[in-house]
């Protein structure tokens, strides 16, 4: 397998972590999405972060998918967006489950998706330094 080209996060692995983020995107994106439209009255708040969750996943799917310049910057942010969630999602759903009456995806870290949404934006991270565009070297 040939290593990717510096800058281009599409490439190698790259192409497996775009099918994962657009995996998730799309399972939790169908998961909130009929929570929402069926039982929003009994968990108003887990329902929207996991359609808040899903949107992020969305958002890393398609900007690690096109890999520019500027799609790598907003990929920078969505997926240190989506650390920080599941971070403090995990932390207050242990702490405080009251208030998590229903699971999102990213609640206990995202024990209910095998810890996935806690690993993914870790890999992300490292995957968009790895690739990151580097100066030439004569």
């Amino acid at each position: 397998m040939t290593e990717p080209r510096p800058g281009n996060t599409r490439k190698g692995p790259g192409r497996i972590l775009v099918a994962v983020y657009g995996l998730f995107a799309l399972s939790a994106g169908a998961r909130a999405g009929l929570q929402l439209a069926t039982r929003f009255a009994e968990a108003p708040l887990a329902y929207l972060l996991s359609a808040l969750a899903a949107a992020i996943y969305l958002v890393a799917t398609i900007t690690l998918g096109l890999g520019t310049r500027t799609s790598r910057r907003i990929a920078w942010v969505a997926v240190g967006i989506e650390l920080a969630g599941v971070l403090a999602v995990g932390t207050l759903s242990l702490l405080d489950p009251a208030a998590f009456p229903h699971a999102t995806v990213w609640s206990g870290y995202g024990i209910g998706y095998g810890f996935v949404p806690l690993i993914l934006p870790v890999i992300g991270l490292v995957w968009l330094w790895y690739t990151r565009p580097r100066p030439s070297t004569p």
